[in-house]
């Protein structure tokens, strides 16, 4: 039999049904895309979707901070117009990344003042909530819950994705699995994504996997402050310094909450009971959450997260792939969660598919997943960098990985007193600019500049 990859692809035009594996914030936002173009779109996911700010099953991490940083938020607003108004009405709060946010980045306290870019503070649950309901709203969305992918169909001559097996829905596991014909599949199940252990089964080379050990840990525990515990701030943020490797966040949510998180790297995790998880806080580089949680009512018990390592599967070096499927969000590359990129990456990723669709064509698999790639590839360095700065991290550091790790707390300290270069880190960090901008010339004499004048 003649090779899936020996002869050229016939491709179909239809754009009848696409289906989207995983409800997630990026099965979500892909949903919301190709709704655009294809007459149905069907999202499947094992969870029975809760109501909205309740957590669920699916989503292990729901239980902790989530960032949508300034650009995810950008992106939303975009394809939900009026998204950050619905989302105030509903309890989340607006701030300011750089005024609204006491930040301690290599030990040096940011400049804070409002520099007019959003961030906008809520749960995860209520963020995927407000998604989920504008989605299902959607003419020729369905969401079909409380399902099992089994696997996918294939044509005869294994080219191209033909549909979904699923069992649930009334329909026994042990049983015939339901099939759903589809002219697109996008897999967003996650960072349990079946993909690269089908596509060999298939006949086809797996992707390349990148993976950085960075044995994080880290838990989380909500409070009810006491009143000005936070001034007029809406968060705090300690990063960690290769001296004080341990991570400590407190942040702002709905319904007069706040949420507390604590981590570490290489088997330094904060402990999950309530004496350990304060004298892990107390252990942080500067008092500042500590001082917060001082006389604060906890709401719950401190619950802990394992992220063993970041993960990317390189599907645009592959030469070969079938037609008729996609990869988005974590399935393709999940990140340190303590960068807080996981959802505005998937933002980003979903515009980057919306372009291509915008071509009145399915994208070829190559050409999606280097377009993908390219939005991908900047967050990623960012977060594989900056753990790299950690002796301990297994890894190769590159010279360029060296010089930005050795320039960045340059940076920081300068940052202290300039809140240009403050409004230029964060603008990085929110996605909203490239790394590569703060290595520009007058940058990095500023930063020269105002180090030697202190």
């Amino acid at each position: 039999m003649t090779s899936p990859m020996a002869s050229a692809v016939v491709r179909r035009q239809s754009r009848d049904h696409a289906v989207v594996l995983g409800a997630s914030m990026a099965g979500l936002l892909a949903a919301r895309v190709l709704a655009e173009s294809y007459r149905t779109v069907t999202v499947i996911d094992r969870d029975v979707m809760p109501e909205i700010r309740t957590h669920r099953r699916g989503v292990p991490q729901g239980r902790h901070i989530h960032i949508l940083h300034s650009r995810g938020l950008q992106v939303l607003n975009e394809l939900f117009p009026g998204f950050t108004a619905q989302a105030l009405q509903t309890g989340a709060e607006l701030g300011d990344t750089l005024g609204s946010v006491r930040s301690v980045m290599s030990g040096y306290r940011l400049r804070q003042t409002d520099i007019g870019l959003p961030i906008l503070f809520a749960s995860r649950p209520l963020l995927e909530g407000q998604v989920r309901t504008r989605v299902r709203a959607l003419p020729g969305v369905t969401l079909k819950q409380g399902t099992d992918i089994a696997g996918l169909t294939m044509s005869a001559d294994r080219r191209r994705v033909t549909g979904v097996q699923c069992h649930g829905s009334g329909r026994a596991v042990a049983g015939t699995p339901e099939t759903i014909v589809a002219d697109l599949v996008v897999d967003a199940t996650g960072r349990g994504s079946r993909t690269p252990v089908w596509l060999p089964e298939w006949g086809y080379q797996p992707p390349a996997r990148e993976r950085l050990e960075i044995g994080l840990g880290y838990a989380t525990r909500s409070y009810r402050l006491r009143p000005g515990a936070l001034g007029s701030d809406k968060a705090i943020l300690i990063t960690a310094t290769p001296d004080h490797p341990r991570v400590g966040m407190v942040v702002t949510l709905e319904g007069g909450r706040h949420m507390v998180g604590l981590s570490g790297i290489l088997g330094d995790h904060p402990p999950t009971d309530p004496a350990g998880f304060e004298a892990f806080a107390a252990s942080l580089a500067v008092t500042d959450v500590a001082d917060a949680i001082a006389g604060a009512a906890p709401l719950d018990d401190p619950v802990a997260f394992r992220f063993p390592a970041s993960v990317r599967h390189r599907y645009e070096r592959l030469r070969h792939l079938p037609e008729g499927l996609l990869v988005l969000g974590d399935a393709l590359c999940s990140f340190n969660p303590i960068y807080g990129q996981g959802m505005t990456v998937a933002a980003n990723q979903a515009l980057a598919l919306r372009r291509l669709l915008t071509c009145g064509r399915d994208p070829a698999p190559r050409e999606y997943f280097r377009a993908i790639a390219t939005v991908t590839d900047s967050p990623w360095d960012l977060a594989v960098g900056a753990d790299l700065a950690f002796p301990g991290v297994p890894g190769t550091r590159t010279a360029k990985v060296r010089l930005v790790n050795a320039y960045l707390p340059r940076l920081h300290a300068a940052a202290a007193h300039d809140v240009t270069l403050g409004a230029a880190f964060v603008r990085v960090v929110g996605l909203v600019e490239t790394p590569q901008t703060l290595l520009r010339p007058d940058r990095v004499l500023r930063v020269w500049w105002t180090n030697r004048r202190r």
